[in-house]
């Protein structure tokens, strides 16, 4: 990783700026893609499972007997980890529901809103080298708690047809019986435009490589909602001389190995504190499974040292990381100087990978600096907010007036037509 000390303002920019990759030809493969899965549905689906995955799949659709077989390829412990942890994210995310409030703006107006579950939602999962079944907790609970009437789940097979048994048991945890075995672009389609086995969908959640970032892009385009603009993973930690070198080592990495696009940051006060975390870093490192690709991470990432906590903070939120620790002294102080970030952990034992996992925090967040604009997914991810009005006789003509004379002066004289002949009926008079 690159060290650099106290850089001025002017260069901060470019020192944070993401890793960029030419995309030029990315779109054009893109839509060749779906276009033939809009145009062949199952059919396309198939033959580009089998380029792609490598897998010869004659029925998409996970069956009842795939589902139980899962179950009992997996240890007992593990299953016990995975029920810990829809535990708490349900425990977490049932609090964010709120009951509708009627608020009455003047006598007789009467106004609320009320959250409604999208119908129709799609979640994808990516599998390959990490199959991700925590996602399906993080977004299948939430999509339950708010009430969404199907929702369908699409991941990539191995090359002998199946799916991790991790995903199908978190799937049937969260209720999820549609899930189908199909990944990258063309599952993109088939829930944007359905085809004969995969009913399309309002809205599409989840993770994906470039190509599938650049496909629910495009399906956004037509119509189709998405959780949210997204890029590779990432992780920034601010630290001071309290913070624990080989935890924060831990942390880039557990980031890094996410893949060779992912980048990590270090911002501290402490030049002692940088250079034990290039040194816990090379030592770790070579213990790693996913050695390669948190190699090549780490190629786009920094070491930073800044003069105090104060511009620590405002580099920090000029990042705008999706996860954030906050590995110094008074860190709860500092995080109410946080305007922009996906997630933030406090303190030195509160590691980012367990709000991927099982804190209960949702691990879908904004990424590439988003987080400026962007929230994490959460119930309110999975409805719709309905706003409603009930007026008395009274209540009309008491704003009966103001609205007559909004309308007229904007020369939309049907809308004061619908308020006035009301009011000229009404057997109250104000």
């Amino acid at each position: 990783m690159n060290i650099i000390s106290y850089p001025s303002k002017n260069e901060w920019a470019k020192i944070i700026s993401r890793p960029s990759f030419d995309n030029s030809q990315l779109q054009d493969i893109v839509l060749s893609v779906m276009n033939e899965v809009k145009r062949n549905g199952d059919t396309a689906v198939k033959e580009f499972t089998q380029q792609f995955d490598g897998a010869d799949i004659e029925n998409v659709l996970v069956s009842e007997e795939e589902f139980a077989e899962s179950a009992d390829l997996l240890s007992s412990e593990l299953k016990k980890a995975i029920q810990l942890a829809a535990n708490n994210i349900d425990c977490f995310h049932q609090k964010q529901l709120v009951t509708p409030e009627i608020t009455e703006t003047m006598p007789g107006v009467f106004c609320w809103r009320k959250s409604v579950g999208i119908e129709k939602i799609g979640l994808y999962i990516p599998g390959g080298t990490a199959p991700l079944f925590s996602t399906i907790l993080m977004l299948g609970i939430p999509a339950k708690i708010a009430g969404c009437k199907e929702v369908i789940l699409c991941s990539p097979p191995g090359k002998n047809g199946k799916l991790h048994p991790a995903i199908l048991y978190a799937a049937s945890l969260v209720g999820i019986s549609k899930v189908f075995k199909m990944g990258g672009v063309q599952a993109i389609a088939a829930m944007a435009y359905g085809t004969e086995t995969v009913p399309r969908v309002y809205k599409i959640f989840g993770p994906g490589n470039q190509y599938v970032t650049c496909a629910k892009q495009l399906i956004q385009q037509e119509g189709i909602a998405i959780d949210m603009p997204a890029g590779p993973s990432e992780v920034c930690v601010l630290a001071d001389d309290s913070a624990n070198a080989s935890f924060v080592a831990a942390d880039l990495l557990s980031q890094a190995e996410h893949g060779s696009d992912s980048q990590v940051i270090l911002i501290s006060i402490s030049e002692n504190l940088i250079k034990e975390v290039q040194d816990e870093l090379e030592k770790q490192l070579t213990t790693l499974p996913r050695k390669e690709i948190a190699t090549a991470a780490l190629k786009n990432s920094t070491l930073i040292v800044v003069k105090d906590i104060e511009e620590g903070i405002d580099l920090v939120n000029e990042y705008a990381a999706e996860h954030l620790i906050i590995a110094c002294e008074n860190n709860e102080s500092i995080a109410e100087k946080i305007t922009n970030a996906g997630s933030v952990f406090l303190g030195n034992y509160s590691p980012e990978s367990v709000g991927d996992y099982a804190s209960g925090t949702n691990h879908t967040l904004p990424t590439n600096g988003y987080a400026r604009a962007f929230s994490g997914v959460s119930v309110d991810s999975f409805v719709k907010k309905i706003t409603y009005q009930k007026l008395s006789e009274q209540g009309l003509q008491n704003i009966g007036n103001a609205v007559l004379l909004m309308a007229e002066a904007e020369g939309l004289q049907a809308h004061a037509n619908a308020v006035g002949m009301r009011m000229a009926s009404s057997s109250i008079k104000k």
